[in-house]
């Protein structure tokens, strides 16, 4: 049996995606304009929590001041639309 302390620690390790996944992923973030570019890293960056950032940001070959500007904008057209 598994104790409960491994699903606390389990919950908080941040799992790569696959080889083939990060592939397409650079493709397809190659192929969006620079606006699309910023919100698409930031919500890629926010499904990791802790460390997303700097993976994605080495993953696409971005800065991380771009990740935080697509942040930023979403952030911004969430608090419009309510």
């Amino acid at each position: 049996m598994i104790s409960k302390g491994y699903y606390f620690l389990k919950s908080f390790t941040m799992q790569e995606y696959e080889l083939f996944i990060e592939r397409e992923m650079r493709e397809f973030y190659d192929s969006l304009p620079e606006d699309k570019r910023r919100r698409y890293v930031a919500t890629e960056a926010s499904k990791f929590g802790h460390g997303g950032t700097k993976y994605i940001s080495e993953l696409l070959g971005c800065d991380t001041k771009t990740i935080y500007n697509g942040q930023k904008e979403l952030e911004t057209e969430r608090v419009k639309k309510n």
